[in-house]
């Protein structure tokens, strides 16, 4: 079904064919104007009222859901409102507590099931986690996520993308990463094939607590060996290598190489852990399931500004204040979003690969074919390096042939040892997007183990 292509000067044509329209710039007045507005409903501890109309979780999210409706009303309905809820107990939820995100989505007009999520988390806190009464303004924590959510929203739904994105504003993050997991069960329920998850959470500020200023970097966690692995993922791993080739690795170094393409933006710098030591984000319940998912967050963190109650002491101010934070920062951070989202929103699925490479000279690849693929490139890095460089070698459609999803595509390489290498296949649409790479290992697909 398929050839390979050695023209280098082929593969520069078709990579420059992808019509990347380059989203509208965000607005720092809009981002910051929304963090005010949240900051002025009090308290949005997820313990706090549900019923008040001016101050609490439910105020502050009744008032997202009618932005995201007035979002949707200026691109003639695109925005279908979902009210995903449950009801949940836990260690920081003692009694039986109320849980409900706000998502709007843009269907895909080609394969809406086919999925990209883009969220935050809208509830905040204190000193005390319990506390659900003080004021806890979460301006950084995660106002500042969910104005990019909303923003990204009112962008990118002025566009139309063959797959579907998905805009979400979390409750229960602070009291332990409930609306993820609620909004990872909806993905299932929903039968969506997540291609990423896209978590901002603390992402507008630029002085950290020792007064280290830096404006030009953001970090992007992700997991190495997968959440969703067993026991026999795990064998296969220590038999075959790919502790450091996850979907959600990948994920990474994907926004890492479109940032890095962007010499007005940010630098993206890759942090090969979950989240932060010790602590944990709205993305970990998707890696649960299975699905790619990294956290997007500053480059140095003030502890003085999050998780505090409002204060000052020894000539110290504390808590999480809207006069904290850097909106020129946070408007290149939602800038990254909206160009990493065009592009995925844009790409197919990446396609999931195998290796033949055992007691050989020569190494194999196969991979299923997935829907919207024009092209496929072949990349492969030294077992020691932490990037995938450019294409290894692209393969073309034979013209006439139209194959179907999970029809298998392949290709060997006499004479390379596949001890020495790591290979991984991107799948590239008819008009040149490309998708990340999906790694020829144990547990390289983007889709859950089990489904």
């Amino acid at each position: 079904m398929s050839r390979g292509l050695t023209s280098l000067a082929f593969l520069a044509l078709f990579a420059t064919s992808a019509a990347y329209a380059e989203p509208a710039a965000p607005s720092r007045q809009r981002l910051r104007g929304t963090v005010e507005k949240l900051v002025s409903f009090g308290t949005r501890h997820t313990l706090s009222s549900e019923s008040d109309p001016a101050r609490g979780i439910g105020a502050a999210r009744r008032w997202v859901e009618a932005e995201f409706r007035t979002i949707s009303t200026a691109c003639d309905g695109c925005l279908t409102i979902a009210l995903p809820e449950t009801t949940v107990t836990g260690d920081r939820l003692p009694a039986p507590t109320h849980i409900v995100n706000v998502v709007a989505i843009q269907r895909g007009s080609e394969r809406p099931d086919e999925v990209v999520i883009v969220q935050a988390h809208i509830d905040s806190r204190v000193s005390d986690v319990m506390d659900a009464v003080k004021d806890a303004p979460g301006a950084n924590d995660d106002g500042s996520g969910t104005a990019l959510v909303l923003e990204a929203a009112r962008l990118l739904s002025q566009r139309h993308f063959p797959t579907t994105v998905v805009y979400t504003v979390l409750t229960g993050e602070e009291q332990g990463l409930y609306g993820g997991r609620l909004l990872a069960d909806y993905a299932k329920a929903q039968g969506w094939s997540v291609k990423a998850v896209l978590n901002n959470d603390i992402v507008a500020n630029t002085r950290g607590s020792d007064g280290l200023v830096d404006d030009k970097t953001v970090r992007v966690f992700s997991e190495g060996p997968r959440g969703d692995g067993d026991e026999r993922y795990r064998a296969m791993l220590r038999r075959f290598g790919g502790e450091n080739d996850s979907p959600s690795r990948n994920l990474s170094r994907y926004v890492a190489g479109i940032a890095a393409g962007d010499r007005a933006g940010l630098v993206v710098r890759q942090v090969w852990r979950a989240d932060r030591m010790g602590r944990g984000g709205d993305h970990l319940p998707f890696e649960d399931s299975g699905y790619p998912a990294i956290r997007f967050t500053v480059g140095v963190e003030n502890y003085d500004h999050q998780h505090q109650d409002l204060r000052s002491e020894n000539g110290v101010a504390y808590g999480d204040t809207v006069d904290q934070m850097d909106f020129a920062y946070l408007a290149k951070v939602t800038r990254l979003n909206l160009s990493v989202t065009s592009a995925l929103a844009s790409a197919p699925m990446p396609p999931p690969v195998t290796l033949s490479a055992a007691v050989s000279i020569d190494t194999t690849l196969k991979w299923k074919h997935t829907v919207g693929s024009g092209m496929y490139r072949i990349y492969r890095r030294a077992t020691d390096a932490p990037a995938w460089g450019k294409p290894f070698d692209g393969l073309l459609l034979l013209s006439g042939l139209s194959p179907r999803k999970g029809d298998e595509q392949s290709r060997t390489f006499k004479g390379i040892r596949g001890d020495d290498w790591i290979f991984g296949v991107s799948a590239v649409s008819h008009d040149g997007h490309e998708s990340p790479i999906s790694s020829a290992l144990p547990g390289g697909q983007f889709a859950p183990l089990k489904p």
